[in-house]
């Protein structure tokens, strides 16, 4: 059985607040991110979905034989773009496109791992890592390409928390993690090459260390990254929690950045701030409505060029891997940027398995 007690491609963290388990559970990466397990296709079909599949109907958990399992997530949509003083702009996109391999020779021990990415843009591997775990799940070890620990794993890659730190589901990085997941704590320390934006470099090394403690109704993590480059040393602290109040999911989560590479004087630092408070609310099964308020001040040294972002979404998901989206985004910055003075309308399908 492939399940590797972990972390969905492009997660959605509310859900395990919401049910009060852990991400781990749904998903096969033990921090965020990528196939699911047997448990979350079975969640998919049985929490997430509005209606079940008959009676009757063979329902799908990813395994093929005792050894192998694959999964898929494609996503495809259109948006509408209004930016201050410019056209709209209408697009239709295959956004997301991907693929997960796993195989298991030794049951809930040693597994493989493959995440590649297929459209849009050229094919790319995103995740390939060998992992060994006690038989029990509690602790682990694993090494290739990872995505990184580093606060909530959101299914908005462009969130200002996401897109500020740098460590999303767009840039992995080749190297080692290992973490506890026992009881209430879970911790992961992860040393590896280091990158810069979605390229990886060899001439540093990047630290990370993330610790979360979890309980059924709340949760609340920190996180800490430590890229040291040629160019400039990076740093980035966060802290994360998420916490239930009836059928609401609350997320939040706070950022502190200091980059060397991106100061505009020699030896000074970019110090940057960026902030999360989401909620998602769930008024019965198949259906969650989701508002967020994001800040950032990309420069906390008084460049007066601090933004918000507001969010609507609704997510109704009317039968087992098939959701259909739809939101708004209201951009706010600086008067002299235009882009950043801008309304996003989109849609959006997503199957997956």
């Amino acid at each position: 059985m492939f399940v590797l007690a972990c972390a969905g491609a492009r997660a959605e963290p509310y859900l395990a607040v919401q049910s009060g388990l852990r991400c781990a559970q749904c998903h096969v990466n033990q921090t965020g991110g990528g196939m699911r397990t047997p448990f979350g296709n079975a969640f998919a079909q049985t929490q997430l979905a509005a209606n079940r599949w008959p009676d009757g109907a063979a329902g799908w958990n990813g395994q093929l034989g005792s050894l192998f399992a694959v999964g898929g997530d494609l996503r495809a949509g259109a948006a509408r773009t209004d930016v201050a003083g410019s056209r709209r702009t209408d697009s239709f996109d295959l956004r997301e496109a991907r693929v997960y391999l796993g195989f298991t020779p030794t049951a809930d021990r040693l597994s493989f791992y493959l995440d590649h990415y297929l459209r849009p843009g050229s094919a790319q591997n995103r995740e390939a890592f060998v992992r060994y775990s006690a038989a029990d799940g509690s602790h682990y070890v694993k090494a290739g390409r990872l995505y990184l620990p580093f606060g909530w794993r959101l299914q908005d890659n462009s969130a200002f928390v996401r897109s500020q730190s740098a460590i999303d589901m767009t840039g992995p990085d080749r190297g080692i993690e290992a973490g506890w997941d026992g009881g209430p704590l879970s911790l992961q320390f992860a040393l590896s090459n280091g990158t810069f934006g979605e390229s990886e470099v060899d001439d540093g090394k990047q630290v990370s260390l993330q610790a979360a403690y979890i309980d059924p109704d709340w949760r609340v993590g920190v996180a800490a990254n430590h890229n040291n480059q040629a160019i400039g040393d990076r740093a980035a602290w966060a802290l994360f929690g998420g916490l239930r109040t009836g059928p609401v999911a609350w997320l939040a989560e706070v950022d502190w950045i200091e980059d060397r590479s991106a100061s505009p004087t020699p030896g000074g630092k970019l110090r940057s701030l960026a902030w999360l408070l989401e909620g998602n609310w769930r008024p019965v099964q198949g259906h969650n409505l989701k508002a967020s308020v994001e800040g950032l001040d990309p420069d906390r040294d008084g460049g007066g060029d601090r933004q918000t972002r507001l969010s609507a979404v609704y997510e109704y998901t009317p039968i087992p891997f098939l959701q259909l989206r739809a939101g708004a985004r209201h951009f706010d910055g600086p008067s002299r940027l235009a882009l950043q003075n801008r309304r996003l309308y989109f849609v959006e399908l997503h199957g997956f398995f």
